[in-house]
Formats: structure tokens, sequence, C-alpha cells
């Protein structure tokens, strides 16, 4: 099995997290596929040195970003779905959208991986690239109504990149939307002594964003909507 080192090996946390609330919390949140892989996938270590809290922080992501995915591709005949720096994320599996086809993007070193552990699917197009290099937007229909997915990725790239990206996405798809996760500058320090609590060093987080509005006027889009982690969860598990 494969392991990585820096941002890559970052791969493994939400993985650990996914189980781990699959297994405590099924009603709120459960991942088949996430729960298949445990013992194929070296994360004991991990899920020894984070928190409960620390594994809902990433849960709600999944969680909110799946209900997102499931309304946009319900109100399309046809669309993309394109999960940007997927990593070993199942969102296919939980929410398979049959009108959809779902690109998983990735360096190529992770997409090898992702095909040893999660194999092939029906409308689900694994690429090997570089998110910066749009080359892997090629064959895609990029006239579709598409849905770009960014989970745990942008915060580990300086801003000025992230606003290239944005600009050279406008330029290659006619009808998009993005969702995208972001802490304010205050959760970035306290994900980064996290991710170094896990034994990894080597993938400072540099990107936040202190005001959606604002950034959205920066990047020239409109903002559609805004949602902090916790609402769901705190209405559903308050008790437990």
């Amino acid at each position: 099995m494969g392991r990585f080192e820096g941002v890559v090996d970052t791969l493994y946390i939400p993985l650990t997290s996914r189980i781990y609330v699959s297994k405590r919390f099924p009603s709120f949140f459960y991942d088949e596929k996430a729960l298949e892989l445990e013992g194929r996938i070296a994360t004991q270590g991990i899920a020894e040195k984070t928190s409960e809290y620390f594994h809902m922080a990433s849960v709600c992501r999944f969680r909110e970003i799946d209900e997102i995915v499931r309304t946009f591709s319900a109100r399309h005949e046809r669309c993309n779905i394109v999960h940007l720096g997927c990593g070993l994320e199942t969102a296919y599996f939980r929410i398979r959208p049959q009108n959809a086809i779902s690109y998983e993007l990735d360096l190529p070193d992770v997409i090898a991986l992702r095909r040893e552990v999660l194999g092939e699917s029906e409308h689900e197009v694994p690429i090997g690239g570089d998110l910066f290099d749009l080359a892997w937007a090629d064959g895609m229909d990029t006239t579709l109504p598409t849905l770009l997915t960014a989970v745990g990725v942008f915060m580990y790239f300086p801003k000025e990149r992230i606003l290239t990206l944005f600009e050279r996405l406008k330029a290659c798809f006619s009808d998009a939307q993005i969702v995208f996760d972001a802490a304010n500058k205050r959760g970035l320090d306290g994900a980064n002594r996290h991710v170094q609590k896990t034994g990894n060093a080597d993938a400072k987080m540099s990107f936040y964003v202190d005001d959606a509005e604002a950034f959205s006027h920066e990047v020239g889009l409109a903002l559609l909507e805004q949602r902090p982690f916790f609402c769901a969860a705190r209405r559903q598990l308050k008790k437990e």
C-alpha cells in the first residue's frame, strides 16, 4: 500500500474521520465504502492522535457538500461533478448520481493508489494531473452544467495560486459552480496544529477566508451560499 509525504499524506486524515464517524454516529453520516477500507489503510496512528471534535469537523464538511452535490445533480438532466484533489474521497459511492459523470482529480501517484483500493466505477473518471494545469479538463464537455468541489484542498496553497486557479476555471467552464471549505485565520491556526499532531510536519496550511463576501468579489464570482460546519451536527447530535 502506498504511503506519501507532505500535503499528499493528509489524504489519510479525512478517511480516518469518515471511518470514525460512520462507526460512532451512523445516523448522522455513514460511509460504507470508507468502512470497507478500514484495515487496508494505515489510519490507526492518525486516529489515536485525533479528537472527536476534529473527526466531526472533517465529516461535517463532507455531509454538507454531499447535500449540495445531490441538489445540483437533481436540477440537471446531464451534468459534471468534478472533485478537485479527491484523494481517497468516497463521495461517488455515497451519492452515485446517475445523470452525472464524476471526475476525480489528483496527482498521478494518488490516483494510482485510488485505483488500487477503490477500483473504477461506471460514471466515474479518475484523472491524474496538476490541479493548476487545466489540461485535466481536456475531454470533458465543459459546456455542461458543472459543479466543482474542493474539500481539504485550497488551504494548502498560497492565496495567489487559488486566485489564479479561479481565473482559469472561469475561462474553462461556461456554466459552473464551485464549492469549497475554508477556515478563518484563527481556525486555520488550529487546523495546522492538528495536522502536525497527526505526525505530519510538512503540510503547512496558508489559505483562509475571513470574509466570504469580500472573497467572492475578489475572484469575480457570485456568492451563492455560505454554510457553517456544525449546524446540522448540533441539531441532530446535541444529546450525544
